[in-house]
């Protein structure tokens, strides 16, 4: 009674506090130790989700994300520390049951705005960096979407998506609230809202933009007169990579000028220092659905764009400007691992910033860009946050969030290369069993990602994931994760290179790596399983309809039938941009890319998993599937998360996949017939 009482008192005493600043050093909750790998184990590893480096480079704020699955929860909660860049200091500045996230520092360093939904809708907070009670800056009725501070840090410029007016919110509470699709958009609009109240103790918010577009994007002007961003014809995710432009607006509102208006997409927009100039991340002038990101530049005033040196990958993911306006430092993935690099504005060439393997992300600069922060990982260390120099990498760690996580003996994941069917050199990584012994063979679990534009990369194998692969490991299974063409960090053309081409040119990639690890002594011919999401599902649909070699097979949402999966999913550009146009103009090679229409070779016992609410792969694409094989007579089971998108979105769903593969593998390799999940 006694616990239960001080445990009361400490639930009632965090509640208060939660508005207050708190310290609390970082990883000093205990854990006990355990020895093996299991789903539960991996779902207690936290994530940092982004880093703001303070002005003077004196202090970073972070996010750190875990998940809180205790009784009836399952979800995920977010909260912003602050270490400080020497280290000493390292305390949790946000609390409670909201989570926040999105931490930014005002210009002069002296206050700190986040994000959160408090109040139901997701507002800026802002509080000051030595502690204090935060306070709400922005009422969004719908909520901001993103912000940034104005440059003399008395205003916040935010984007908000159209409140429902009254008539929609009276149609919705007396039930007639009727959907016409593809009508009736809601649009992300800009305001601005001052840090200081008027007189009455209010902020006037004021509206910046109106009309028929969409805002993705902004950022301020240096002398905070304008504001340059990026939107779109409308809200659908399809139209992000077909048709997106660049315009400015006064600060105050005004005339919305157009600066970039072509095919394809242009966004990211950011101002150089002296505000002269705007750099962009760039299709070129054309759509390029399969994916494509150069660096351009444009005149402040207008103009025609200027490409600047092509990246390792020509898929660039972010952008900052070097406080002396000379260089341009942009990120992205480089084969199996991910790193910043530098662009000269005068078209020298690019250099690394950072080296090595592993990867680097979410970095936030100084105002002199001669100190950085990031977050870092690599195969065997969770992320953690770091700080070093610009000019000369030496990593410097800050935070500890894992330390009093349990890590147990982890398998050891090697880098391989192979040569493909014809030729082309592929990566992958293959992680050991747990316990490997050398000479003998082990089961082998190929596993796809998706995309077909994603990427295995040397991240840390104990992350929560989709697919545990520290799990498998302990396990006794041999994990082999390729990089087939279709894959980012290797450049445009093998980017491309699967054009017109799923299910051939890339299952003979993934195909190949397995005869490799099997030639290695490494994995078992006889004990072979598959399993993939997305794309990786689809290779896994299309692969037991080519090889009878797979013992067991988990198809993760995945796309058996392209035709309807282009007609009913949110992004048909993509798809009917690899396979070369519309399904009506060509039947025959969306028939001949199909697993469904291949169905009757199909001998493989196949899982089928899929979330009930998946907008980009559509529930259906999985029942066709499943409802084939069953009616086939091959061995099945379609497993359906509700609530859930492509892909879990709730961490007891998340838990749950790998051990309900695993059943599956171990029933039809013979090696036991496990009648409940093992990890619970």
């Amino acid at each position: 009674m006694k616990k239960r009482l001080l445990l009361k008192a400490w639930i009632i005493a965090t509640l208060l506090l939660c508005w207050t600043f708190d310290p609390v050093v970082a990883g000093e909750k205990e854990e006990q130790p355990e020895d093996k790998w299991t789903p539960k184990l991996s779902m207690k590893y936290k994530s940092i989700r982004g880093t703001a480096m303070s002005p003077d480079g004196k202090w970073i704020a972070y996010v750190v994300r875990e998940a809180v699955m205790e009784g009836e929860k399952s979800e995920y909660l977010s909260h912003i520390w602050v270490v400080s860049s020497d280290g000493s200091s390292d305390a949790q500045y946000t609390r409670g049951e909201k989570s926040a996230s999105n931490p930014s520092f005002s210009p002069a360093g002296k206050h700190l705005a986040f994000t959160s939904a408090r109040t139901e809708k997701n507002q800026v907070w802002v509080m000051r960096i030595r502690g204090g009670e935060a306070e709400q800056v922005t009422e969004a009725k719908s909520g901001v979407d993103s912000y940034q501070w104005s440059p003399d840090g008395k205003y916040i410029a935010y984007t908000m998506k159209d409140p429902e007016t009254e008539e929609e919110e009276k149609a919705k509470k007396e039930k007639r609230d009727v959907i016409l699709v593809d009508q009736n958009f809601k649009y992300n609009h800009l305001y601005k809202v001052p840090l200081a109240k008027n007189a009455d103790g209010k902020r006037e918010t004021k509206r910046l933009t109106a009309g028929e577009f969409h805002i993705i994007s902004f950022d301020w002007s240096p002398d905070g007169k304008n504001i340059v961003f990026s939107h779109k014809i409308d809200p659908r995710i399809n139209t992000s990579r077909s048709g997106t432009d660049i315009s400015v607006v006064p600060a105050d509102s005004g005339e919305v000028k157009h600066l970039v208006a072509r095919p394809g997409a242009d966004r990211n927009p950011e101002y150089s220092p002296d505000g002269k100039s705007i750099a962009f991340i760039s299709h070129g002038g054309q759509p390029e659905n399969i994916g494509l990101g150069d660096l351009y530049l444009v005149s402040a005033a207008g103009g025609t764009p200027e490409k600047l040196t092509e990246t390792p990958d020509r898929n660039i993911r972010s952008i900052d400007w070097s406080s002396d306006g000379k260089h341009i430092f942009v990120t992205e993935s480089f084969r199996t691992s991910r790193h910043l690099f530098m662009i000269p504005v005068d078209g020298n060439e690019l250099g690394f910033i950072t080296s090595g393997d592993g990867i680097f992300s979410s970095l936030s600069f100084n105002d002199k860009t001669n100190q950085m922060t990031f977050i870092y990982q690599d195969l065997g260390s969770p992320a953690e946050v770091y700080t070093s120099p610009v000019k000369k990498l030496n990593m410097k760690k800050l935070t500890a969030v894992n330390a009093n996580v349990s890590k147990p003996k982890m398998a050891k994941t090697e880098l391989l290369k192979w040569k493909s069917e014809d030729g082309l050199e592929i990566e992958g990584l293959l992680t050991y069993p747990v316990d490997y012994e050398k000479g003998r063979a082990y089961p082998l679990i190929l596993n796809v990602h998706g995309g077909p534009a994603g990427v295995y990369t040397q991240s840390f194998t104990g992350n929560p994931a989709i697919y545990m692969i520290q799990y498998f490991a302990q396990q006794g299974y041999a994990i082999l994760r390729a990089n087939p063409r279709g894959s980012t960090g290797y450049g445009k053309d093998f980017r491309y290179a699967n054009f017109k081409d799923w299910g051939f040119g890339d299952y003979e990639d993934i195909m190949s790596g397995v005869d490799k690890v099997i030639d290695m002594g490494v994995g078992h011919p006889d004990s072979l399983c598959l399993m993939g999401w997305s794309y990786g599902g689809y290779m896994t649909s299309y692969a037991v309809t080519k090889t009878n070699r797979f013992k067991a097979a988990s198809m993760g949402a995945g796309l058996p039938n392209l035709i309807s999966m282009t007609m009913t999913t949110d992004i048909p550009d993509y798809l009917v941009a690899h396979m070369g146009g519309e399904f009506w103009e060509d039947y025959e090679t969306y028939e001949k890319h199909s697993a469904i229409y291949r169905i009757k070779n199909v001998t493989t016992p196949t899982q089928v998993i899929h979330g009930a609410e998946d907008l980009r792969v559509p529930f259906t694409q999985g029942q066709e599937f499943y409802v084939a094989l069953s009616r086939l007579g091959v061995p099945t089971e379609m497993v359906v998360y509700p609530r859930t998108p492509h892909g879990p979105r709730e961490p007891k769903f998340l838990m749950d996949v790998s051990d309900r593969i695993l059943i599956w593998f171990e029933k039809h390799l013979g090696r036991g017939k496990p009648t409940e999940l093992t990890a619970k």
